[in-house]
């Protein structure tokens, strides 16, 4: 028993290494392969800055750059106002029963999703462009948001919200003065969340959003077909780099509001 409780104690622990390994060798390999001054990826031959500075200067990086924080920065505003609405509006049984309806949006495989959208859109003669890609990408951020903005709500004192009402306030003031200051922890995650998943999408975006609109995954996706380049490893790395970011602010937020609840 004590043999079978260390071989546990260490392969357990081993094994999980070695996933982690092989999971984040090919992303640090990206990142320092981004600064080698050579044109292909198979050898180094010396440190440069050399693509990064042809990211700067290429006007289809920044185009693709605009559209993806539009989508993504409009993504973010649908999202959490239709999410913040719906749980504060909504009869609570109601929003019970139809949790699962968020939930299935993030179950579904995102190639049926996409692929359905696609239909839809087909179906209905909707040209496809940005508004149809926000369309899109605000049904996957409401399967993030609401469940997180419900979860919050349903922790609030309700006592609060009754206390409110008897001092004279209507449902807005309240809404307005009470919910939204404590709701807003649980809002910020959120927002950084739907920004992160809509920044980094493609599946989504390559099926809605047409010929005529081009996001960053999509013209990574474009630079790797036209043949290996370390531009695509430059990029690569300043998108790691933004991503990390706000999973960082996002963890950071959420411990925060776990302080704040216990």
């Amino acid at each position: 028993m004590t043999q079978r409780y260390r071989f546990t104690r260490y392969a357990y622990p081993l094994f999980v290494g070695c996933i982690y390994f092989f999971l984040y060798v090919p992303i640090l390999l990206l990142i320092i392969f981004s600064f080698n001054s050579d044109s292909f990826a198979s050898s180094w031959t010396g440190f440069t800055f050399r693509w990064y500075a042809l990211l700067w200067e290429d006007t289809e990086v920044w185009d693709a750059l605009k559209n993806s924080l539009i989508v993504a920065s409009s993504t973010v505003v649908l999202s959490v106002s239709m999410g913040t609405l719906l749980v504060f509006y909504a009869q609570p049984r109601h929003l019970r029963r139809g949790m699962g309806f968020f939930y299935a949006s993030l179950a579904v495989p995102e190639i049926v999703l996409a692929v359905g959208l696609l239909s839809f859109f087909y179906f209905f003669s909707i040209y496809l462009g940005l508004p149809t890609l926000i369309a899109a990408h605000t049904l996957i951020g409401l399967g993030y948001v609401v469940p997180i903005l419900y979860t919050r709500y349903i922790e609030i004192d309700k006592r609060i919200i009754e206390a409110s009402y008897d001092l004279g306030a209507t449902r807005e003031q309240t809404f307005i003065r009470i919910v939204l200051p404590l709701l807003s922890p649980a809002i910020i995650t959120g927002a950084l969340l739907v920004f992160i998943v809509s920044f980094d999408d493609f599946l989504l975006s390559f099926f809605c959003s047409g010929t005529a609109v081009q996001t960053l995954p999509i013209y990574i996706f474009a630079l790797i077909r036209a043949g290996t380049s370390p531009m695509v490893n430059a990029l690569s790395a300043l998108l790691l780099s933004v991503s990390s970011l706000f999973i960082a602010l996002f963890f950071f937020l959420r411990n925060k509001k776990t302080d704040i609840v216990s």
